[in-house]
């Protein structure tokens, strides 16, 4: 067995822990991370694309902006299609001159994997069998096998960004944990097209045959989902069927204008809405999909994680500059605190968007009179103006 020493062992190799590793090689703290997949298939992965300023600020801050700001897409609002009518909801107008960003998740995991290489950093992919160890006293350490050959990390902490089926919030007593969860009965069906997008901005569709969205990854990539039954299989699902079915979701004006194409990738994703508490067990803090999930409607997840990553970089940097621990100590109220914010922003607006499987005649005509309420209010529309660009890091402080 090999055994290495570093400051911070982090275990998952996607946004949250590539975006914690680069924060902390910039305020000189020692990081290593583990990944049981390979680069490749990270990068595969298809996920979120837009981003509020926290994660902006944060890219920025790890010095990987660059390509994010040339390439990216500001968005001063979006649009909400309901009784086949379209409002514009304008986030710079009713969240004090803030914005969001359309820049895909793979593109970010991209630019922070380069930042990592070109700096030679250590980054252990395709490592099986991690485990986490004595995290609960002074002298945690993470072992892996690499290659057929047994690895042992020593570290001061353990950063559990290692996503909803890792092995970090598994190995917490099950004594000192509780969870919270919703499962949506209904997924998401996704394509991503080489074709224009149908709108600059995103178009949110609430329609008697369910939710839809009209999304985008760049101005010739576009992203669509449909919301289907839970039984659905994506193999019965034919692009011509795809795109037939989410013409008859939208306007008129869209389904004239929207272009069709061979899909990229299709893939059908389940929606829950799942929060651990808390997310410190000792010296190993949870981050991101490791502690919670939200349904995508809100665009929160990846947002989320960088939240985490902010207060845990935070705690990090005031243990190792300052001697302090009132960063750690406070790390898991603080994330909840916000995460509870955006769960709940996330699940009004799931529940306000879809139609539910045993829902009565009347429940669509409740959501669509809260949408023509939302849409004719000063209050309503800035209520989701701010929760959708992200609510302040001091939020709560500011209203204490």
């Amino acid at each position: 067995m090999t055994t290495t020493r570093t400051q911070v062992a982090i275990v998952g190799a996607g946004p949250s822990g590539l975006l914690l590793g680069q924060l902390l090689h910039k305020a000189g703290i020692d990081a290593v991370i583990v990944e049981r997949v390979s680069g490749e298939y990270v990068l595969g992965r298809i996920r979120a694309g837009i981003l509020e300023q926290v994660c902006i600020d944060l890219m920025d801050e790890a010095g990987v902006g660059a390509r994010m700001h040339k390439e990216g897409l500001v968005h001063d609002g979006f649009e909400m299609l309901f009784g086949g009518q379209r409002h514009r909801v304008d986030l710079k107008k009713y969240s004090g001159g803030k914005h969001v960003m359309v820049y895909g998740q793979t593109e970010l995991t991209h630019d922070l994997m380069d930042a990592r290489a070109a700096a030679g950093l250590t980054t252990m992919y395709e490592a099986r069998n991690a485990a986490v160890h004595d995290f609960d006293t002074a002298k945690p350490y993470v072992t892996c096998e690499k290659d057929g050959q047994q690895h042992r990390i020593d570290c001061d902490f353990i950063a559990g960004c290692d996503g909803f089926h890792g092995v970090c919030r598994a190995s917490a007593p099950r004594s000192a944990i509780k969870e919270y969860e919703k499962v949506y009965p209904f997924g998401w069906l996704g394509l991503l097209s080489d074709t224009p997008p149908v709108n600059y901005e995103l178009i949110y569709v609430n329609s008697p045959r369910g939710f839809a969205l009209c999304s985008q990854r760049s101005n010739t990539r576009s992203r669509y989902y449909l919301q289907v039954p839970l039984t659905d299989k994506v193999e019965e699902w034919s692009d011509d069927a795809f795109w037939q079915e989410l013409k008859l979701r939208l306007d008129d004006e869209a389904r004239e204008k929207i272009v069709t194409g061979p899909s990229i990738e299709k893939s059908i994703a389940p929606l829950r809405s799942f929060v651990t508490e808390p997310m410190r067990f000792g010296r190993m803090f949870l981050a991101g999909d490791a502690a919670h999930i939200v349904p995508p409607t809100g665009a929160k997840g990846l947002n989320l994680a960088a939240t985490d990553v902010k207060y845990l970089f935070d705690a990090l940097v005031g243990f190792y500059q300052d001697k302090s621990e009132a960063g750690l100590d406070d790390y898991s109220s603080k994330a909840l605190a916000r995460i509870w914010r955006a769960e709940r922003f996330s699940w009004w607006f799931t529940q306000l968007m879809h139609r539910f499987p045993h829902d009565e005649a009347i429940t669509a005509k409740f959501q669509h009179a809260e949408l023509d309420y939302l849409m004719h209010s000063e209050a309503g529309l800035t209520s989701i103006a701010e929760n959708y660009v992200g609510l302040p890091l001091d939020f709560g402080a500011r209203r204490a």
